[in-house]
């Protein structure tokens, strides 16, 4: 037999007991009809949720319910205990009353229920006494909440004169109370500032226009204070407020008005076409596209004078000249200008025309004016053999005032500035004043000016072109320098050159060259012209087997005429060169020592070489006549301090004593030869024209007569600098006159057999090498090299 436990709500307490039935015998009968029963057991819990006040302040904990069991004799043998969400923190059990209470106070809308499991225990084995069950702990919402706008303040828009109930904007509260449970949650909403101009309906929230023709130029924005009111607006209620910015946009429901029904402006009669002379502008209270305009001339006798066109920044009207002004004409103007919107709403024409009317007059002030010419600018023809004074034509300009003062002419030199053409100043007649040429300057572009004999200050100026005409007046010429050249083992028949020519004069239907050789070379038994008929010209040889050494250089006169009438002829001089070439054609070598090109311009080379041999012979000349004046000179102090030494500067290395290019060391070991070495005759022409003139000075004894002067001084001042000859040599030299005058590497060799007795006749500057070399048998005494001052 199994216990059923129920937990009921026993009344005034609000308190659940848990009590413990015992389930009736079921009696069946089975198939063969005999009686028996069947024992069906179910335990478990059986009760509602507990409820639990939110916010509650009391001082006591909050009682919340009672747990027992029947098997709870009220001896304290049964424990009952308390687990879950919140056990023991926020609830706690009496586990000897099953007593539940709540320690804090709780809130719905951080947490809305609590999950917690209930257990009944023997104190003295802890086993269950009745099986776990689970139950719920529901907190009871109260109305602690007020209403929200979340997405205000709110900014909204709606069109002027829209009519009434024109939806602007819905507005949503939320709060957080329980919407399932009382009226917490039920909110109303209701206008608190706006009216009578707006309205919001109670449930929805939706804001909407209460007025009809609101007008923006009057009023463009509103502010509205919108209330949420919970437990449907009754008293005790919590509430909650948004504000919203409603700003009525524009419609065009106003026509453009003129300020001013007549206008008056004044315009120079000197002002430029498209310039702008007068601007006027209508008023439109609307804005944006609204409030865009156009202008237009409705009639007047101006219209096609004037334009008038819209500033799209302004709005205003631009007046613009559309023809030149002429106050000896026309004074004044009278226009009528209409101005409209350029976007009409249908809706409102029937309030009236949106558009208007104003007057415009236009007043000319007379200017002093300076002449004009017929034509600004004028084009004349003339031939390029017209001869000076001859007439190119004639111009006219006059005096647009009313004074007509007399025009003088005259031509602007800053366009002509090589004078080639004259102006009458009273008549315009224009004639030339130089020859002309039309291979110089084909097209003349010159200014003209007329000015006012009253008031010279007033110039007009015009523009004439003049064209020079052709006539035949130059011969043709080759077209280019030809450098034609023919190869020794060229054959005959063989075209070496295709001529063509160039002609400055430019006949109307073309150019006609004609080629041919002179009479005399008609008979040129080497080389031909054949004519092509195409303005070009062929050379061809004659024969074959041309040798350079029989004539380098061959010429051939050509005589090329234009073919007009009467006919122009040039003749033209071909030079020939022979080469030597490949078995393709291709030249190799055409002279010895010179270029192709140079054979070819034969002449100019020839006048080069003439150049250079005139130049080198004034060199020579002006050499020796130095050189011979400087012998005759005595040397002087100056000149003694300024010739100590010859400093010689080599940018790569030197070869060694045998590569002294400044005199030949030889003369400071014999001084009394000065007849040149055969060996010196095998060296290069410049060092040849180096020894040249030392021989020359050698001639007279001069140069020998220094150095002996020098080694004498040299000898007898001890203190005296050694005036030796500098050189930088980067090894040794191997061909000296003197030898090796080191003693590395010279040891038992031959070489440190030789005699160096000389070096004591050199004097004491070379008493050290002479002791040191004159002794390397015995020793050398107390001298090293390690003493020698190198």
């Amino acid at each position: 037999m199994l216990n059923l436990l129920i937990l009921w709500e026993e009344p005034g307490t609000e308190a659940m007991t848990l009590n413990s039935r015992l389930l009736c015998q079921v009696s069946g009968r089975g198939a063969s009809g005999g009686v028996h029963s069947h024992q069906r057991s179910r335990r478990s819990w059986v009760w509602n949720q507990f409820f639990v006040l939110e916010e509650f302040q009391g001082d006591e904990p909050l009682y919340v319910g009672k747990l027992h069991s029947d098997t709870d004799k009220g001896d304290g043998q049964v424990r009952y205990v308390l687990s879950g969400e919140g056990a023991m923190s926020i609830f706690s059990i009496d586990e000897n009353t099953g007593d539940i209470h709540a320690t804090k106070r709780l809130d719905r809308e951080q947490q809305a229920y609590y999950t917690l499991r209930a257990q009944a225990r023997d104190r003295r084995t802890n086993q269950l006494v009745e099986p776990e069950s689970q139950f719920i702990i529901k907190v009871q919402d109260i109305n602690d909440n007020e209403p929200k706008f979340l997405e205000g303040p709110y900014t909204a828009r709606v069109a002027e004169r829209s009519p009434i109930g024109t939806s602007v904007v819905t507005v949503l509260a939320t709060d957080a109370d329980d919407p399932t449970y009382g009226n917490s949650a039920r909110l109303i909403y209701s206008i608190l500032q706006g009216q009578p101009y707006f309205s919001v309906e109670p449930k929805t929230g939706v804001v909407r226009t209460a007025l009809p023709d609101m007008d923006r130029e009057v009023r463009d924005r509103y502010l509205l204070v919108v209330q949420a009111k919970d437990m449907i607006g009754q008293m005790g209620g919590l509430s909650g407020t948004t504000s919203i910015t409603v700003m009525l946009t524009d419609v065009n429901d106003n026509p453009p008005r003129f300020p001013r029904k007549s206008y008056q402006f004044r315009v120079s009669e000197s002002v430029l076409v498209s310039a702008v002379v007068a601007k006027i502008k209508a008023l439109d209270l609307d804005v944006g596209p609204n409030a865009e305009l156009d202008y237009r001339i409705r009639d007047g006798d101006g219209a096609g004078t004037f334009s008038i066109i819209t500033d799209q920044n302004t709005q205003e009207g631009l007046i613009t000249v559309h023809k030149t002004l002429d106050f000896e004409t026309k004074s004044s103007y009278m226009l009528r200008v209409e101005v409209s919107n350029r976007y009409v709403d249908a809706r409102f024409l029937s309030a009236g025309p949106f558009s208007d009317t104003a007057t415009v007059r236009l007043l000319v002030e007379n200017v002093n004016e300076p002449p004009m010419f017929s034509a600004p600018v004028s084009q004349m023809v003339i031939s390029e053999d017209a001869a000076v004074g001859t007439d190119v034509g004639s111009v006219s300009a006059h005096d647009p005032d009313s004074t007509n003062s007399p025009i003088r002419y005259s031509v602007d030199r800053e366009s002509d500035v090589e004078c080639y053409f004259n102006i009458d100043s009273h008549s315009g007649v224009i004639t030339t004043a130089r020859p002309l040429d039309r291979e110089t300057v084909a097209l003349h572009n010159i200014s003209l000016l007329a000015t006012e004999s009253l008031d010279q200050s007033q110039v007009g100026k015009a523009v004439v072109l003049i064209s020079v005409t052709d006539v035949n007046d130059n011969a043709p010429s080759f077209a280019v320098e030809y450098e034609t050249f023919v190869c020794e083992n060229t054959k005959p028949g063989q075209i070496i050159q295709t001529l063509s020519a160039v002609d400055r004069d430019e006949p109307e239907d073309g150019h006609h060259f004609l080629f041919s050789l002179t009479a005399e070379a008609a008979g040129n038994l080497n080389f031909t012209l054949r004519d092509n008929k195409d303005n070009t010209a062929s050379v061809l040889t004659q024969h074959g087997g041309f040798l350079k050494r029989d004539q380098l250089v061959h010429f051939l006169p050509v005589v090329i005429s234009d073919g007009s009438s009467p006919s122009l002829s040039s003749t033209n001089m071909l030079s020939i060169i022979v080469c030597t070439c490949d078995v393709t054609g291709n030249r190799r070598s055409c002279s010895h020592g010179t270029s192709p090109l140079l054979a070819v311009s034969l002449s100019t080379a020839a006048t080069a070489g003439v150049l250079t041999c005139v130049l080198t012979l004034l060199g020579v000349v002006i050499v020796t006549v130095a050189v011979r004046h400087r012998k005759r000179e005595p040397l002087t102090m100056d000149d003694e301090r300024g010739i100590r030494e010859n400093i010689v500067h080599y940018d790569d290395e030197g070869g060694g004593e045998e590569d002294t290019e400044a005199f030949d060391m030889l003369t400071l070991r014999h001084l009394n030869k000065t007849k040149p070495t055969h060996q010196d005759q095998d060296q290069n022409p410049q060092r040849l024209y180096s020894r040249t003139l030392e021989y020359r000075a050698d001639k007279d004894r001069v140069f020998q007569e220094f150095i002996r002067d020098r080694l004498q001084d040299a000898d007898l001042d001890l203190k005296a600098p050694p005036y030796d000859s500098l050189q930088t040599y980067a090894f040794e030299g191997s061909g000296s006159a003197a030898e090796s005058l080191s003693s590395l590497n010279s040891k038992n060799s031959l070489e440190s057999e030789q005699n160096y007795d000389f070096l004591r006749a050199w004097g004491p500057r070379f008493r050290k090498l002479a002791d040191l070399y004159g002794n390397h048998e015995g020793g050398g005494g107390d001298t090293s090299p390690s003493d020698i001052s190198t």
